[in-house]
């Protein structure tokens, strides 16, 4: 009898444990594939609330509406090349925890595998992974220096979920000039300034401790 490749065995997993999980994750990693960029990309996607007007309508007259609240699925930040190539033990470490109700492990971490990535699929996240690969995938922007890169992810991976969840708060809940100055501001936070003599050492140390 045939043994199953890894391949499969990975689709049927998903298909079983994982799809329905979907539908209702507060976060979700979709491994994708983005014009310009290198295959696959990592995208980010947060479950937002959006409060919309409904009304009943009976022949012309519209009666009083009532606001109503859907929830849809809105990027928040992607990684992909040599950044995504730099963070993914971290992210395999990341998506480890991630259980379900019950507290099974979802065994997330299979599909930021060098088979894994070979699928285009949406993975389930909780509130604690989504956080943290969401503010990962917001900071690496505009940073040149991947040892920089590495520092954030480190760090952001050793947030607590309510630290998570808050830093990523602040770099998307404002305005575009507010989040976009949070993020600058957190890079520098976490990583220091580019250039900087203390970045090999930072990392160095943050890489000792694992």
């Amino acid at each position: 009898m045939k043994k199953n490749k890894p391949l499969s065995d990975l689709a049927a997993y998903h298909k079983k444990h994982l799809a329905a999980l979907v539908r209702e994750a507060p976060f979700v990693l979709r491994i994708a594939e983005k014009a310009k960029y290198p295959v696959p990309v990592l995208i980010m996607k947060e479950r937002r609330e959006l409060t919309t007007e409904d009304g009943d309508t009976v022949g012309q007259l519209q009666l009083p509406t009532e606001k109503s609240v859907r929830k849809t699925l809105v990027e928040i930040g992607y990684l992909a090349g040599e950044s995504q190539r730099r963070c993914l033990p971290i992210l395999r470490k990341i998506l480890s925890g991630v259980r379900n109700d019950p507290g099974i492990p979802l065994e997330l971490q299979r599909y930021l595998t060098q088979e894994g990535l070979r699928h285009r699929i949406t993975l389930p996240l909780d509130e604690e992974s989504g956080t943290k690969l969401g503010l990962i995938f917001r900071l690496h922007s505009r940073i040149k220096e991947m040892d920089r890169v590495e520092i954030i992810a480190r760090r952001v991976a050793k947030f607590t979920r309510e630290e998570a969840a808050y830093w990523l708060s602040r770099t998307t809940s404002f305005s575009p000039d507010a989040n976009r100055w949070a993020l600058t501001g957190l890079r520098i936070l976490l990583s220091g300034q580019p250039g900087d003599k203390g970045i090999g050492k930072m990392l160095q140390g943050l890489r000792e401790k694992e």
